[in-house]
């Protein structure tokens, strides 16, 4: 038998964390899934070389309660899945945030809840409040990566002058910077990751998390979806949902099914360290991991081409981001 090959791993930026070009997401999905099904896919996700396990709880404070976290929990020790054998990455919202006490409550409860005693990464929601000193936020995880309680962070969707703040900030500070910027990025949104303002970040070795690659479905072929899709940006959903049948013409152009191409896409990013996916069944995981071998065959310039005319945030969101 022909051993499977494992997926390969990239630094994490200014970090000193090494990830697999995949990470394994939880936006509700192990909610949806028998228990049983979501240990197989965390044992097969681990075996296949995946070691990056988004399970941010995707409820800001004074949502409904979610359970995702628990869940993965559960399901990683009766998968008989030790702590060393993979990265732990979780989300801080800043609606949460208290100058006085910082981020420790919060990140304390997402890992009681967890069931670990550190977090590889933690991840920044979207900067939406004006009260918020980005100072307080730095010394904040600096103290908390003092305590062993963290490793390294980043953010999610800030504007790239914010994220530069916060470089500068850390810099003078004497303590880490962010590492990762979490960004929406896919054939259809494309403006902000390869727009001169972040291309700036990059220069300084900050790295992509690509997210929402497939739009909450829409890029894995669909036309409609009745599940929960992440904010739009630029009001281009319709566009993209319009773009569907010729994205799916490209995929079979090349021997792909879309998801494939979608995923595909986010790796000819030089500063791709991982894309984030959702997987609700072995099968559909292996599926996504062959879009390596989609852009081993065809070529990162080749698939930038193809899917240029699905762009549908050009020239209609700011590259500076939110």
């Amino acid at each position: 038998m022909t051993p499977t090959a494992q997926i390969p791993r990239r630094k994490l930026g200014t970090s000193g964390l090494e990830t697999s070009l995949f990470a394994l997401g939880s936006w509700h999905v192990y909610d949806r899934m028998h228990f049983e099904d979501t240990v197989q896919l965390l044992r097969t996700a681990v075996d296949r070389g995946i070691n990056l396990f988004d399970v941010g709880v995707y409820s800001a404070p004074g949502f409904p309660p979610a359970f995702t976290d628990i869940i993965f929990s559960a399901a990683v020790r009766a998968a008989q899945i030790k702590r060393d054998d993979y990265l732990l990455s979780a989300k801080l919202w800043l609606e949460g945030f208290d100058p006085e006490h910082g981020f420790r409550p919060q990140l304390e409860g997402a890992l009681f809840r967890v069931g670990s005693e550190h977090a590889d990464l933690v991840v920044l929601g979207d900067l939406r409040r004006d009260d918020l000193e980005l100072r307080d936020l730095v010394l904040s995880l600096a103290e908390l990566q003092r305590d062993g309680l963290i490793r390294a962070w980043g953010v999610n969707n800030w504007s790239a002058s914010n994220v530069q703040q916060l470089i500068d900030i850390a810099a003078a500070e004497g303590v880490d910077a962010p590492c990762m910027a979490q960004l929406k990025y896919s054939v259809s949104r494309r403006s902000i990751p390869d727009g001169a303002p972040f291309q700036k970040l990059w220069d300084q070795g900050l790295a992509m998390q690509a997210s929402d690659v497939m739009e909450g479905g829409y890029l894995a072929g669909k036309v409609a979806t009745d599940r929960e899709v992440g904010r739009d940006p630029g009001g281009i959903r319709q566009r993209i949902i319009n773009d569907v049948p010729g994205f799916v013409r490209v995929a079979e152009q090349l021997g792909a099914t879309p998801a494939q191409l979608a995923i595909a896409f986010t790796l000819t990013h030089e500063v791709t360290a991982n894309t984030l996916f959702g997987a609700s069944s072995v099968a559909q995981l292996e599926a996504n991991l062959d879009s390596l071998k989609l852009l081993e065959r065809s070529g990162a310039a080749t698939i930038r081409e193809l899917v240029t005319p699905f762009w549908a945030d050009r020239d209609v969101v700011n590259p500076e981001g939110p």
